[in-house]
This record gives structure tokens, C-alpha cells and sequence, in this order.
């Protein structure tokens, strides 16, 4: 039969022992700037992680709209701006885009 060996470890400082409750506390720290806790608490509830999700989307499609609309009005605006110039080319074609906006 084999003997067993019994490993002899050096016992562990006072220095080296404050040193790695140091270290844990900064871990502890970062995991909670990270709030990690909060993540891991939606990843164990799936449906509210969906919900979550959804709504933030929508929220994303509308901003979406929104912009979009305020752009296309602005750009309408300018358009409208550049016909009163009166320039030759661009003028009639902003004309025809002006009448087809306005028809109801």
C-alpha cells in the first residue's frame, strides 16, 4: 500500500493574510459597480428579461419615428426654402416633391 504524504504548507503571514482581504474587498466592490447581482437576478426571471426587452425596443422604434419624422420635416422645410430662391432646375423639381406632399 502507499504511504500517505502529507503536504507541508507554510503558513500564511499576517502581511500576505491583509493583503488578500484586501484584494477581496476590491473584488467585492467591483462586483457590485457592476452590479452584477441585478444581472444575474434577470437572467433567473426569463419573462421579465423578455418584458424588459420589449419595451426597450419599442421605446428604440419610437425614438426611431420621432427622428425620423423631425428630419423629414426639417429637410421639407429647407426644400420649401430653396423653391422661394427661385433656382431653375431645382426649384421645378422641389415643386412637384411640395405638390405631391400636399395632396390629400
Amino acid at each position: 500500500m502507499l504511504a500517505a504524504k502529507k503536504e507541508v504548507i507554510d503558513p500564511v503571514t499576517e502581511q500576505e493574510l491583509a493583503g488578500l482581504r484586501k484584494q477581496v474587498i476590491l473584488l467585492a466592490e467591483t462586483l457590485e459597480k457592476m452590479r452584477l447581482a441585478e444581472y444575474i437576478a434577470y437572467l433567473n426571471r426569463p419573462g421579465r428579461l423578455l418584458w424588459f426587452n420589449f419595451l426597450i425596443g419599442l421605446i428604440r422604434g419610437l425614438g426611431t419615428a420621432l427622428g425620423a419624422g423631425v428630419l423629414a420635416g426639417f429637410a421639407y422645410f429647407l426644400l420649401k426654402r430653396i423653391v422661394v430662391l427661385n433656382l431653375p432646375v431645382i426649384g421645378g423639381f422641389i415643386a412637384e416633391l411640395s405638390k405631391y406632399v400636399n395632396q390629400p
